[in-house]
């Protein structure tokens, strides 16, 4: 590397100290798993029972895909080989994770365990909660949501029934961490939106039973395989690569300033065709350094060329119950556009939506990109970003 005698050598030289590099990073993450298989054994959940049969039977909102069936096939082996389950599921917004977690679980309380889900935000907690509330419908699962806002009388009984084993599923953000919440017996913990979670955090959770409960992360990023690797090495990666039927791939587009009319004029049209639409900031107010569109500005501006249409909007500053009163107006159809910051990247789910704009969009990471995009094309309309 430091004396070549020619470019060719200099190349074989670089690629040499690379493949070194990577080869002992493998290495390593290589000898973490084998350790940890050796010395952390795993529930086994040796049946499928009840609870698994009549939601697969009776509950379900539509046929499960060819790879949510083989995702679920590789959780059932994990969960029934008496090694401790650490996968990684992946796939695109809308693929259907939230519902082979939950058929996960069923699993868990089946076998006599509780499980948990975590998620990175109030609200895409109290949607998780909401969603599966409704899928589960009167199966008779005891589920319950623990969020930073729920109330202390409320925890109270939330912690005592954890603790008597009555709450099968419980949902909630960081709050599910904290000391003072203790399982029965929890034997699956669901992590999603993995990349919002440090390793501590995850690793508080392997404390909350005598031995680590089975641990299923989930992620709507892209992850490349070699990156996968380097990332989650110690995980089993299972990918989703079928969207439900009926779901059209996303428009993207890239415009420059220039194009502003001929956007607000394609806004207009979508919003008379009575969809919805999102229009997302960088900043919430203007900042002197940068020189970035920001959201007070744009909240204005689009009120001023949309006269006719309600707009709400939400950013991280506003106290959570305007928040929560913002949302509402959008979820519930009553105002037409949402002006936002990116809190609601994750877990904001109106399948109305059809048309996200993002400004200074090279402000933001690719997995915020990509989160962002998929806040729409959750319903049969052609969506667009």
């Amino acid at each position: 590397v430091h004396f070549p005698k020619n470019a060719d050598a200099l190349n074989k030289a670089r690629q040499r100290l690379k493949f070194e590099e990577l080869f002992y990073i493998q290495l390593s993450i290589l000898r973490q798993t084998k350790w940890r298989e050796q010395n952390f054994k795993g529930f086994v959940f040796a049946q499928i029972g009840h609870y698994f049969n009549t939601f697969f039977s009776q509950y379900l909102p539509f046929e499960l895909t060819g790879a949510q069936k083989r995702v679920l096939r590789e959780i059932r082996m994990d969960v029934g080989s008496g090694k401790q389950m650490n996968r990684l599921l992946q796939g695109d917004v809308g693929s259907g994770k939230t519902l082979v977690a939950l058929m996960a679980m069923l699993m868990a309380v089946d076998n006599g365990f509780q499980a948990a889900i975590m998620a990175p935000t109030e609200i895409l907690a109290s949607q998780h909660f909401e969603t599966i509330h409704k899928m589960l419908g009167d199966i008779g699962v005891k589920v319950a949501l623990l969020t930073g806002s729920t109330r202390p009388k409320a925890r109270e009984v939330i912690h005592e029934k954890l603790r008597s084993g009555e709450l099968n599923i419980l949902i909630g953000t960081h709050a599910l961490i904290e000391d003072t919440v203790q399982f029965t017996n929890l034997g699956l913990v669901v992590i999603d939106e993995q990349h919002r979670f440090g390793v501590e955090q995850r690793s508080k959770l392997w404390k909350k039973n005598h031995q680590p409960p089975h641990i299923l992360v989930m992620t709507a990023t892209p992850i490349p395989r070699t990156l996968a690797m380097t990332l989650y090495g110690d995980l089993s990666v299972s990918v989703i690569d079928e969207l439900p039927p009926g779901r059209k791939p996303i428009q993207t587009f890239h415009y420059y300033q220039n194009k502003r009319q001929g956007l607000n004029q394609f806004i207009a049209k979508q919003v008379n065709a009575g969809r919805q639409v999102y229009i997302v900031y960088p900043l919430i107010q203007e900042s002197e350094k940068m020189d970035l569109q920001d959201l007070e500005n744009g909240y204005n501006y689009i009120s001023e060329t949309f006269p006719d249409y309600k707009i709400c909007k939400v950013h991280g500053k506003l106290k959570n119950a305007e928040k929560e009163f913002q949302m509402q107006k959008f979820v519930s159809g009553e105002a037409q556009i949402m002006v936002a910051t990116t809190v609601i990247e994750v877990g904001v789910n109106v399948p109305n939506a059809s048309v996200m704009v993002i400004e200074n969009a090279e402000r933001f990471g690719l997995s915020q990109l990509h989160q962002l995009r998929g806040r729409v094309g959750r319903g049969a309309d052609q969506s667009f970003c």
